[in-house]
């Protein structure tokens, strides 16, 4: 039996639930998953600023944390941490280690990066959504699979940090080196895809995003048990999470969470495999336990996404406030009165109020006039000095808008665009880098 338990969901999750587990978790893995498409662009950014950076910003905290505990329990680290330096990421894993006083074995997986193979191969490359051809592109990272990390798993190393990996793929290694599994079983692969996709949001599949009051109820929410596998030879498992945490494991929240940015069941496509979700069963083995069998998978893509990020200029936004009797109407009023001021300047002007038409861009008219309304207005420009223009028409609004205005606030922020393109497998160079002693590298 193998266990395995998700210790992140995202770059900025929780620390605490990851401790838990490694403390009590009687883990064999624990997996970090913290990377997103825009994530790893701005950790681009980052390292082009300053070359020993691009690693997630929070690796310095989760592995003071974890370090420790990992060591006493023997508990391995399988992380995307990396983001756009996994080298200098493990590097920084080593220093913590050494002030810690602790022997740490880290290896760094790369490859993901094929941001020169983008630039030699971009008129022949289909972008989703259309590029425009004067965009600069910042960076490129392929969806590498469980292939890349198996790899590292055999040389004994604590942690394994990686670039850009599909998100399954991070679970799916560690289940293909402990039973052996074969590249070539395709129904194996398939399976352990399913519990790799159940297990990667962390507390979504134990309650969080899943909380609906009085509708969906999950108990002491505040304290979220993150959910670990117990995983079997044969592709099954029982999900579970540590007694006396606070969330819920049962059939609804593992059916959402399997079906999580699943387009077509019967073929979710990741690098290893192309995984079938329609054989799964689930039931409960008992309360917050839920057993997984089945799943199946056919023959592995032959092309691998890759995230492309761009810069799309800057967002200039701004935000008031309007409260008390016709708050709505001097809102509205207002949201005029900046795009009378911004008409001509900008492509599009975005004028939401906040808690009326925001989430969904416009009303559906079954609510009454509240009693205070947030006016937010952005739009995007080319540069930063035009951005700055509509935080400053709204904070204008002090004095020459709707009376009873308060609370402006204005930001500007660069914007990171995000497209999709596939690459052949053979442009993407899978190379593993072991760290053990500052300094030390073979």
């Amino acid at each position: 039996m193998l266990r395995i338990g998700s210790g992140a969901g995202f770059s900025g999750d929780r620390l605490d639930p990851a401790i838990e587990l490694a403390e009590k978790g009687d883990l064999h893995y624990l997996i970090l998953e913290c990377l997103a498409e825009r994530t790893i662009a701005l950790a681009q950014k980052r390292k082009k600023t300053n070359e020993l950076l691009g690693y997630d910003p929070l690796l310095e905290k989760r592995m003071r944390s974890l370090l420790p505990i990992i060591k006493r329990k023997g508990v391995r680290i399988v992380t995307n941490m990396g983001a756009a330096n996994p080298i200098s990421g493990a590097q920084k894993i080593i220093d913590i280690a050494e002030e810690m006083g602790l022997s740490v074995k880290v290896a760094a997986v790369t490859g993901d990066n094929v941001l020169p193979y983008i630039y030699a191969n971009r008129k022949n490359l289909d972008f989703t959504p259309q590029l425009n051809e004067n965009a600069s592109v910042i960076s490129a990272n392929a969806y590498m699979g469980a292939d890349s990390i198996v790899p590292a798993l055999q040389t004994d190393a604590d942690i394994i940090i990686t670039g850009r990996i599909a998100d399954p793929s991070l679970f799916l290694a560690p289940m293909i080196y402990h039973f052996g599994w074969s590249f070539d079983d395709m129904k194996l692969l398939g399976r352990g895809t399913v519990i790799g996709h159940l297990l990667e949001c962390g507390g979504q599949l134990t309650g969080g995003y899943f909380a609906d009051p009085g509708k969906k109820d999950v108990p002491n929410m505040a304290n979220i048990g993150f959910p670990f596998a117990e995983i079997q030879s044969n592709g099954s498992a029982i999900l579970k999470k540590l007694p006396n945490t606070g969330g819920a494991l049962n059939l609804r929240t593992v059916k959402e969470q399997l079906l999580y940015e699943v387009m077509d069941p019967s073929q979710y496509v990741t690098p290893d495999v192309t995984a079938d979700f329609t054989t799964v069963s689930i039931c409960e083995a008992g309360i917050d336990r839920i057993k997984v069998t089945g799943g199946a998978g056919r023959i592995k893509p032959n092309l691998l996404k890759v995230s492309v990020g761009y810069e799309a200029g800057f967002l200039g936004e701004g935000e008031i406030t309007y409260a008390g009797e016709n708050a709505l109407g001097r809102a509205e009023l207002a949201g005029e009165i900046i795009e009378e001021r911004l008409k001509g300047r900008f492509n599009e002007i975005k004028v939401d109020l906040i808690g009326v038409t925001s989430a969904h861009r416009g009303s559906f008219g079954h609510l009454g006039q509240p009693y205070e309304v947030r006016l937010r207005v952005a739009a995007k420009a080319n540069s930063m000095a035009d951005a700055m223009i509509v935080g400053e028409e709204v904070e204008a609004l002090y004095t020459n808008g709707p009376a009873g205005g308060g609370g402006a606030r204005k930001y500007v922020q660069e914007v990171i665009g995000i497209v999709s393109t596939m690459v052949p497998r053979d442009s993407v160079d899978v190379n593993v880098v072991i760290k053990e002693m500052a300094n030390d590298e073979n």
